[in-house]
């Protein structure tokens, strides 16, 4: 690879736009669900997916339930997203997403882990 491609996949990468946000992962079996935060929305979504087809946990704490319900009966829902801003530092964004969490799990009856 040349040093001008190299320099625009760097640019490309850095000038893209960063979403985060909050998420849920249901059990169908069970309607258990867990609500996460993440500053990266399309990596979180990937993991889980990856985890799923290669019959492997999200979580550790999903284990009994992956074993005991099957991988298909876990789902990934988006429940509220947040594009970081330009001038935003990483560190900023990361505390934007952890009030907002805050904010998702006062409103949820069981803290996102029922």
């Amino acid at each position: 690879m040349d040093k001008k491609s190299r320099k625009e996949i760097l640019n490309t990468y850095k000038d893209r736009v960063v979403t985060g946000g909050i998420y849920c992962i249901e059990c169908s079996g069970n309607h258990r669900k867990w609500i996460r935060s993440t500053v990266d929305m399309e990596g979180s979504k990937n993991r889980f997916d990856f985890s799923i087809t290669m019959k492997g946990s999200p979580e550790p704490a999903m284990l009994n339930e992956c074993r005991k319900y099957g991988w298909e009966s876990f789902s990934f829902n988006v429940l509220e997203e947040l594009k970081k801003g330009k001038e935003q530092t990483n560190k900023e964004f990361a505390d934007d997403i952890a009030a907002l969490l805050e904010m998702w799990l006062d409103k949820s009856e069981d803290g996102g882990n029922n």
